[in-house]
């Protein structure tokens, strides 16, 4: 696996809360977007990525689903315990979709409205589902997917990490074919950026390197409203 990742502050906020992490030793991909004020969001970003990657290098679970849960326990307990040390932390979080790839599978954990998408033969499937308001609206029928884009709580989440002291992480696994790639980003992208075009501009570019950038200005040409980051990993 070959992996590039990128991270942009967007054309509106004033400090970027993503947070990535890419160790190909090991077949962690990893972002996470946070939320809170007086720094919190990055706080819990960074935090929750940090201790998701440190309980995977030290564990060798045979059951490797098990291990990407427990990972992500680890990191929701973390950001709820430092939220609760620190009064101005209250109510900190973040989302986090990360990818454990192991034996030809893409072992996925998701939390919140990053995303993870697979590139297979020229064909985009979104692998995750959001975890906020509208994606329920949507389900439900009562919003369009074009009337979720600009509904006014568009950003509130249904699920986060470490908002709480347990999460309920949706979790799957698909199998990997030579020359698939995977994108993880935040909504940052997402919300600017359609699945068609992000597949037509990672299969267009000269590099993973120049895909990502291609994404990223896309999205910056689109008004930029959030963080923008995004990981492309090529099996």
């Amino acid at each position: 696996m070959l992996a590039e990742g990128l991270s942009h502050i967007g054309l509106v906020r004033r400090k970027n809360e993503d947070a990535f992490v890419i160790d190909t030793v090991n077949g962690v991909l990893a972002v996470a977007d946070g939320m809170g004020g007086h720094q919190a969001g990055e706080l819990a970003s960074q935090l929750a990525i940090t201790e998701l990657l440190k309980f995977i290098r030290q564990h060798n679970y045979p059951d490797v689903p098990g291990m990407l849960l427990h990972a992500f326990q680890q990191a929701n307990r973390a950001v709820f315990e430092q939220a609760r040390q620190q009064a101005v932390l209250a109510g900190m979080g973040t989302t986090m979709t990360a990818v454990l790839v192991r034996a030809g599978m893409a072992h996925i954990a998701h939390v919140g409205d990053s995303r993870a998408y697979l590139f297979r033969q020229g064909e985009v499937t979104c692998l995750t589902t959001d975890h906020s308001l509208v994606a329920e609206l949507v389900t439900q029928g009562s919003l369009t997917p074009d009337e979720a884009l600009i509904h006014p709580k568009r950003n509130m989440l249904t699920r986060a990490v470490g908002v709480d002291g347990h999460v309920d992480v949706e979790m799957m696994t698909v199998s990997l074919s030579p020359g698939d790639y995977l994108l993880l980003c935040t909504d940052g992208l997402s919300s600017e950026v359609t699945a068609l075009e992000m597949a037509k501009l990672v299969y267009t570019a000269d590099s993973m390197s120049g895909a990502l950038q291609s994404l990223v200005n896309l999205a910056l040409q689109r008004g930029g409203r959030d963080n923008i980051t995004a990981l492309l990993a090529r099996i």
